[in-house]
């Protein structure tokens, strides 16, 4: 099954909705109850900080679960850097779905803008290096698509999306397959045309790498000069590897990791540190339908 559909969209967004509008509801709304059946609304969604907008989608699918007549205006598009203050959107619509709809769709929208708005900061500091900044497998449990969708709106690329879909060799492959070049054998033998790649802690792994002929090597927590004497160890044994550094990465370091003349540098703090934006919805009550 396809990851995403035509829009880039994860395939599993509704999915994703209809997990999270039941975990919170369960059985029934007990409070929003308590409102008349037909009461209605209007709503409106603020940005208490500044942030890259991520989620919209999730949000239109929340209240169209819940209540298509729910009507939703976007006051700033998918990707947009918005001010601290604004108004994000406003809706429309009966009293009882808006109010069981808050929590869950606020939660989608500020962890995936949390995501975005820090992808955007890393993307910001590379700027004109040529490096490329990539997300990893540490995600929320059940959120990796739409985490790593919310990576690629804050200008970020993914990683392989699970174990499935790339090679990644690390350390206890290599000891248990006896060495990296018959590592590096196995691996193509048993799964031709995927990306390999495999990650090194020394220059002399690095070597045995790039002889084995591996797509892509992982430079695991090497310092800055290490990382440029790798850069240099590739424009003489194998220009068309890969070069990716990891381990360690903040928004401090990484342009100098950057202008090493790596072509990836991965940060697991994309979406494992996760930092939701501030963002909160109002309501003002109208009359009954």
């Amino acid at each position: 099954m396809s990851n995403a559909d035509e829009t880039g969209l994860p395939a599993d967004l509704g999915e994703q909705v209809r997990r999270a509008l039941a975990e919170d509801i369960g059985s029934g709304d007990l409070t929003a109850a308590l409102v008349p059946a037909g009461q209605t609304a209007q709503a409106t969604v603020l940005t208490r900080e500044e942030a890259v907008l991520c989620g919209t989608d999730w949000v239109g699918e929340v209240f169209r679960q819940l209540d298509p007549g729910i009507r939703i205006d976007w006051h700033a598009s998918e990707g947009a850097r918005v001010p601290a203050g604004a108004m994000l959107c406003s809706l429309d619509g009966t009293a009882r779905p808006l109010l069981t709809g808050e929590r869950t769709a606020l939660n989608f929208l500020q962890a995936l803008s949390g995501v975005a708005t820090i992808t955007r900061r890393y993307v910001a500091a590379i700027d004109g290096t040529g490096a490329r900044i990539l997300d990893t497998r540490k995600t929320i449990p059940g959120l990796r698509l739409a985490q790593k969708y919310a990576v690629r709106i804050g200008g970020g690329s993914n990683h392989r999306i699970g174990l499935y879909d790339a090679i990644l060799v690390k350390e206890n492959h290599i000891v248990a397959g006896g060495g990296i070049a018959r590592t590096v054998g196995a691996a193509r033998r048993l799964s031709p045309g995927v990306l390999l790649e495999v990650e090194v802690e020394t220059l002399e792994q690095a070597r045995e790498a790039f002889a084995a002929g591996a797509d892509r090597l992982l430079l695991d927590n090497f310092p800055v000069e290490r990382l440029r004497e790798a850069v240099r160890l590739r424009a003489d044994l194998s220009p068309s590897t890969g070069l990716e550094a990891s381990g360690g990465v903040t928004l401090q370091s990484i342009r100098a990791i950057a202008e090493t003349g790596v072509d990836f540098i991965s940060v697991g703090d994309l979406t494992k540190n996760l930092r939701a934006i501030d963002l909160s919805m109002r309501l003002r009550f109208a009359g009954a339908r």
